[in-house]
């Protein structure tokens, strides 16, 4: 596999960067919240509001709208397709979200959480998961792409 330069565009992904940041430091000023989506939809699932809705309840679910609308927004903007290619299907796609929602529960939280917030915040406990899902990464991919 080659690496063509002229391929790389850095200004989409450093507008996004941004824009993830502005959203978890609005999102910390505001409500004081650190923005993890296994937290915020753990939290949506599971504290269902007694005898009314809440603010808390509101605006976890106005949040994972936006995860989902949001994109759909910009493709409906987009003059091109954007080419779409699953890594893996069937038992191993449901084995694989397991293990992850496992580890985000054991790790006290996810990769945004404890990447784009923890490091922020100079948190050693996201510091060591954050090392820890890349050293993982990087031996995953290994594996995956040697045939082991």
């Amino acid at each position: 596999m080659t690496i063509n330069f002229a391929d790389f565009t850095p200004y989409a992904p450093l507008i996004g960067g941004g824009l993830i940041g502005l959203a978890a430091f609005m999102l910390m000023a505001v409500n004081g919240r650190v923005m993890g989506i296994s937290g915020i939809l753990g939290s949506a699932l599971t504290r269902f509001p007694a005898g009314g809705v809440s603010n808390g309840w509101v605006w976890r679910w106005a949040f994972l709208a936006g995860t989902v609308l949001g994109p759909l927004v910009y493709l409906a903007f987009r003059a091109d397709s954007i080419l779409v290619r699953p890594v893996n299907d069937g038992a191993w796609l449901y084995i694989g979200g397991f293990f992850v929602g496992l580890g985000s529960m054991v790790g006290a939280g996810c990769t945004s959480g404890h990447g784009i917030c923890g490091l922020a915040r100079l948190s050693l406990r996201s510091m060591v998961a954050v090392m820890t899902f890349m050293i993982s990464a990087v031996i995953t991919v290994y594996i995956v792409h040697s045939g082991i």
